[in-house]
């Protein structure tokens, strides 16, 4: 008797998410390398002084904290951010509740999004500077997605945790 290898649609979902975010990323940078061409221009204002778009190739993990300038930096950054979507995307197999797919289909994305950026650039493409609304770094999609899927984690364990207690 064969084992039962479908995927529940909570799962699906979660992965479908997880794409989106990928596709989504990659082509803001795209959009950002290759017609905007932040690269040359350094930055752009766009709703002054709130938020404009800022160049910054960052070595260092999300929001560039704990910066890597090493080639070891960079491989041992990839591999962590490749371990982190395997285990994260081994979690979502198992079918979770939707929030918390949800929340895996964000951070699987966005940390596959970083590693193709580290693997293709040697460093992380980010560019939304939201600096005049007091927010000191700048980032991109994936950051975005990846600080929204911990948000939705959060919810979650808060939202289950009262459910669990009554």
């Amino acid at each position: 008797m064969a084992a039962d290898m479908s995927l529940s649609r909570t799962t699906l979902a979660g992965f479908a998410l997880a794409a989106a975010v990928i596709a989504a990323d990659q082509s803001s940078k795209w959009w950002i390398l290759n017609v905007v061409d932040l690269p040359t221009r350094d930055e752009v204002a766009v709703l002054e002084p709130f938020f404009q778009l800022k160049m910054v190739m960052n070595r260092g993990v999300s929001f560039g904290l704990l910066p890597a300038d090493s080639e070891f930096g960079r491989w041992l950054l990839m591999g962590f951010s490749g371990f982190i979507a395997v285990l994260l995307g081994g979690w979502l197999v198992r079918g979770p509740r939707p929030l918390v797919a949800a929340a895996l289909g964000c951070v699987v994305g966005g940390a596959i999004g970083n590693l193709i950026d580290r693997a293709r650039f040697g460093a992380v493409v980010d560019f939304l500077d939201f600096s005049g609304l007091y927010f000191p770094w700048v980032f991109n999609v994936a950051d975005a997605a990846i600080s929204i899927g911990v948000g939705f984690l959060l919810l979650d364990m808060f939202v289950e945790g009262k459910r669990t207690k009554a």
